[in-house]
């Protein structure tokens, strides 16, 4: 077979689907089971699927379900993103389509893919499918390049074989429901593996960026790497370099958001492939003595972006995430041999802040995702001056307008933030912040902190002094949001006479 190491068996080939053999002798159940899905799976889409593959056939060309979708349907999880891949070039593909979806993009067209969406009839219900099809294809990157050579190819085992793993490297043609596997993806995924159709090296010279997708899939489908596979991505790490931000990032996000993002994090810094796409994460791994004794920074953060996936509500948090994962990393840069044997990381959280600023704009995040998780990784220590209670209604106030959207996740963020393993300490922490917690509660209820704004308006400030719009009324303005967060609410009376008080007391 092509690009097969010595000694890998090949896969069934083509054979129909539900007579897949099964390959997996010690566990005979698992892959017919995974077929059993596989099959339940692509009946649910075949509205879909047949009525598109018998569109191609009539035109005179194939058509196949390919990749992680076929994957996720041997894993019974396939969705409505379906992925395809033909014979036909691109501007085929576009007549064949264009009269039967109810929308076209082209803007994957370069490199051979046509996108489209159609709503279809799924039982008694009308579903909405993301479809893509793409050319039978290999590309390979030039090693100046951040592009890669696209080149059409004329089997779809030539296809299979330039995919990133084994695993998305099986197809069902259709509308025949004929099973091709040539590189033993249906064995791998049984045995929960990822290996590459061809040799690591030509698979990460193809695209370098499938190093990451190593990590990510781990992440994502719970799977173990190769060896051959990892040898290769540490071999090859300062390739991930001519790959463009913006698609690391993305690959960045997609691990992040996974089921066991843990996993493939350490992944990244073991083959060094985060020293160049994120380097404040391995450079978390301190360095103690028998002196100065600290905990591991590094597990220590691996342990709270865990314990704040825990306590996500509404599915998975990117900023939350981020903001975990990335919130101590000022503390390298702060790091201080403390003369009576402890270590001191001051002002970390400040330091944090700008870092995380550059990191994620150079990875090309959005302005706004980039404020917020950097402003969550500045505010995640204030909680500690908060002791057992000791903060004034005045401080909480100050909390809550400093946090302001980002409330919630703060407090997710903070209470995650607690990775001592002495119980009573947890147990104290914890209680503090249902304490703050209640106190915010209380005070909301009371004052509306949420719209924390002065008792008197811009409008009433220019009448009640006499003047116009200008810088003094943003002076006075400020000197009343003070006022409101130090006393909480005030009649408008004393408002009033609070601000001509302090209007006739500036220099």
């Amino acid at each position: 077979m092509i690009g097969r190491k010595r000694g890998r068996p090949a896969g069934p080939g083509h054979v129909t689907f539900s007579a897949v053999p099964n390959p997996n002798e010690e566990n005979p159940t698992a892959l017919s089971e995974a077929q059993r899905r596989a099959v339940s799976e692509l009946l649910r889409v075949s509205p879909v699927a047949d009525d598109l593959a018998r569109r191609f056939k009539e035109a005179g060309f194939s058509l196949a379900l390919v990749g992680g979708s076929v994957r996720d349907a041997l894993l019974g999880r396939l969705g409505n993103d379906l992925d395809f891949t033909t014979d036909a070039r691109p501007e085929d593909v576009l007549k064949i389509v264009r009269p039967w979806a109810d929308s076209v993009w082209d803007v994957g067209i370069a490199f051979g893919t046509v996108g489209s969406q159609k709503d279809a009839r799924v039982g008694d219900a009308v579903q909405r499918f993301q479809i893509e099809i793409t050319t039978y294809r290999s590309e390979a990157y030039d090693r100046t390049s951040r592009k890669p050579e696209v080149s059409y190819g004329d089997s779809i085992e030539e296809d299979l074989v330039r995919r990133d793993f084994t695993v998305n490297a099986m197809a069902v043609a259709l509308p025949e429901k004929e099973f091709i596997d040539p590189y033993g993806g249906l064995q791998d995924l049984a045995e929960r593996v990822l290996r590459t159709p061809g040799t690591p090296e030509e698979s990460f010279s193809d695209d370098p960026l499938r190093m990451m997708r190593a990590a990510r899939f781990a992440a994502q489908l719970d799977f173990e790497v190769a060896s051959e596979v990892i040898t290769a991505m540490m071999e090859m790490a300062e390739r991930i370099e001519i790959v463009s931000a913006e698609r690391v990032r993305d690959e960045l996000n997609k691990l992040l958001l996974s089921a066991h993002p843990r996993k493939g994090l350490g992944l990244l810094v073991m083959t060094g492939l985060a020293d160049r796409v994120l380097p404040e994460l391995p450079a978390l791994r301190l360095e103690s003595d028998e002196h100065h004794r600290h905990k591991d920074v590094y597990e220590h953060s691996l342990t709270v972006l865990e314990q704040a996936i825990d306590l996500e509500e509404d599915g998975p948090d990117l900023v939350l995430r981020l903001a975990a994962l990335l919130h101590d990393i000022g503390k390298p840069r702060t790091r201080r041999f403390e003369p009576d044997g402890r270590v001191s990381f001051h002002h970390h959280e400040v330091v944090g802040a700008k870092m995380v600023k550059k990191r994620m704009t150079a990875l090309k995040y959005s302005n706004d995702m980039i404020k917020d998780v950097a402003r969550l990784v500045e505010l995640h220590l204030r909680f500690h001056g908060y002791g057992t209670g000791e903060w004034t209604d005045s401080a909480v106030r100050r909390y809550v307008r400093d946090a302001g959207p980002l409330l919630s996740r703060l407090h997710k963020l903070t209470r995650s933030d607690c990775t001592t393993r002495n119980k009573r300490k947890a147990g104290a922490l914890s209680r503090a912040y249902d304490g703050l917690e209640e106190r915010i509660a209380k005070l909301q209820e009371q004052e509306e902190l949420d719209a924390i704004r002065p008792d008197l308006n811009g409008n009433e400030i220019q009448e009640i002094l006499g003047i116009g719009p200008g810088p003094a009324v943003g002076q006075a303005y400020k000197f009343l949001l003070e006022l409101r967060l130090e006393n909480g609410p005030m009649e408008r009376d004393a408002a009033v006479a609070a601000l001509k008080k302090w209007w006739a007391g500036r220099d």
